[in-house]
């Protein structure tokens, strides 16, 4: 047993060095098609956004327990609703993200910053935190079409890895945005904390996509309003 348990950790991690070194002829192209993105302000509009969305969906169960005041038992349908949300905002929002991605980002960037100020400021109450769950869980699936089209145009020249790389910034936003709500409560900032760093990583967020969109009007001022 020994033996064999050493000969699997010393081989444990040969697949992963397998496709690492399968994958270096490809490094020179993929630093090419990653310098075709003209704009990488795109890819951390996209990783503050969605950072925001699931700092506070992660960490949910908390304040509806210890702020709102609800029963354990109905924890499970507090994410049902943003999800509910969700659903119904990635239905509307692919629908309009195509013709007028700027449009849809800005006015997306500029609701979740309300919505999760209103949360973190009524979280108190059953009602009102119950409609603003579900209405941010639809902002923000809204606004996800808009993100990933915003990267495709930035990198037209190479739309095959251009998805891939907005599939990475939701990713890192994905993973930064629970452990910043985390390290939140765990400061002892309490238990709206995390509705708090959404709303912080929202305006970043906002001042981001400003700031990209006045470099976008003055080399494409046809796109750069839609």
């Amino acid at each position: 047993m020994p033996l064999v348990t050493r000969v699997a950790a010393a081989f444990a991690n040969a697949g992963f060095w397998a496709v690492a070194l399968v994958s270096l002829p490809a490094v020179p192209s993929a630093r090419r098609e990653l310098r075709v993105l003209r704009d990488r302000r795109v890819l951390l509009t996209n990783a503050l956004v969605q950072g925001a969305t699931f700092c506070t969906f992660t960490c949910l169960a908390l304040p509806a327990t210890r702020v709102t005041g609800l029963d354990e038992a109905w924890v499970p349908g507090v994410p049902a609703l943003f999800g509910v949300g969700s659903l119904a905002g990635v239905t509307l929002g692919g629908r309009i993200a195509d013709a007028h991605p700027t449009v849809l980002t800005f006015a997306g960037t500029g609701s979740l910053a309300a919505g999760w100020t209103a949360l973190a400021l009524a979280a108190g109450n059953p009602a009102v935190a119950g409609a603003l769950v579900f209405v941010q869980g639809m902002l923000a699936f809204g606004t996800g079409p808009a993100l990933i089209v915003r990267v495709l145009r930035a990198a037209a020249e190479a739309p095959t890895p251009a998805g891939g790389f907005a599939t990475a910034a939701f990713n890192v936003g994905a993973v930064a945005g629970p452990w910043l709500g985390g390290v939140a409560i765990g400061a002892g900032l309490g238990f709206r904390s995390p509705v708090w760093v959404s709303v912080l990583l929202m305006c970043l967020a906002a001042g981001v996509l400003a700031a990209q969109v006045r470099t976008l009007r003055a080399v494409d001022p046809v796109n750069a309003g839609r």
